[in-house]
């Protein structure tokens, strides 16, 4: 692997650190977009019940601002209980903006690594052959430095590519699931609404 990089010269660098950088992207999505983190199963239900063993009480409230996404929503909703129906749909919409907001933390990152990905390894493309060019003289080629061009060329473009495809499959595949985690934490704070205010049982 040590040869390849020395093989590829300086260009290689900047894709090893994007490279680093979507390891890390993807590994810290992989554990903050889980289900428990997000939206854990049976919270509402959870919720309802102590609500309405005992109302909204400050310990409950203070538990809900600690834990998941979907429990600070349900605390924002809670604090407006005794308000109207619309004001605390409201401030769950607000607490909501500011959840998804930070389940799409580092993705534009990643797409953006997977978008400049392929032109770093044209850049490097381009330098290679640069080099290939600027060692023809008019008695001919020094094949040592032709060799050397080849590989700037062909090991830049390749390494571009294998930053630029997991990076823009993991992209997607984050991106749907925040879509998705979204989408049920409304269709959760709906049914809390509704439930808080008798519209459902």
């Amino acid at each position: 692997m040590l040869a390849i990089i020395e093989a590829a010269g300086w260009p290689i660098w900047p894709l090893i650190l994007a490279s680093v950088l979507t390891l890390a992207i993807i590994i810290e999505r992989f554990i903050s977009l889980r289900q428990k983190e997000v939206a854990p199963r049976g919270l509402l239900e959870g919720v309802v019940q102590e609500y309405r063993k005992q109302g909204v009480t400050a310990e409950m409230l203070g538990r809900l601002s600690m834990g998941s996404h979907l429990a600070r929503i349900f605390g924002a909703g809670l604090r407006n209980a005794k308000a109207p129906r619309e004001v605390m749909k409201e401030s769950i919409e607000e607490a909501g903006r500011a959840a998804a907001h930070d389940l799409e933390r580092f993705l534009t990152a990643l797409g953006t690594i997977a978008s400049i990905a392929p032109l770093l390894g044209l850049l490097g493309t381009v330098i290679g052959m640069v080099e290939i060019f600027g060692a023809q003289t008019p008695s001919g080629g020094n094949p040592a430095v032709l060799a050397h061009g080849i590989s700037i060329a062909l090991y830049n473009t390749a390494f571009g590519l294998i930053v630029a495809i997991p990076s823009m499959i993991f992209y997607r595949f984050f991106r749907t699931r925040v879509e998705a985690l979204v989408v049920e934490m409304e269709q959760q704070a709906i049914k809390l609404v509704e439930m808080v205010h008798g519209e459902r049982t």
